[in-house]
């Protein structure tokens, strides 16, 4: 197995889009990335901040952060590919709105997914 952009050792930034937390957005799936943790929301969400983080920082592999998902995606080779168990937690909390954070969704949040 490749391991090329993943660091198994590596735990998640939190349970949220870091970039969402911060600005007070909102997100539909996330994504964590393979290499140095920071999770990050899905193309889907409006801000698109994994995809952002794979082309500022160079990191070439997410990990799916949702519940009952391992799956990962190589920007690079444009695939989901396998990978290895990466440190816990393995997804957002199980409890946490999806999409969300509801109490940041606008009403009409259908009209802003990709």
């Amino acid at each position: 197995m490749d391991l090329t952009g993943i660091d198994p050792e590596v735990a998640p930034s939190g349970p949220g889009c870091v970039e969402c937390e911060l600005s007070g957005g909102w997100w539909v799936h996330l994504r964590r990335c393979a290499q140095c943790g920071h999770v990050g929301c899905c193309d889907t969400s409006p801000m698109q901040h994994a995809t952002k983080h794979h082309i500022e920082s160079g990191h070439p592999v997410v990990q799916s952060f949702e519940p009952g998902e391992d799956w990962f995606w190589d920007y690079v080779l444009d695939a989901v590919i396998s990978g290895p168990r990466l440190a816990d937690p393995q997804h957002h909390p199980v409890a946490q709105d999806v999409p969300g954070p509801e109490d940041r969704m606008p009403p009409d949040w259908e009209k802003y997914l990709n």
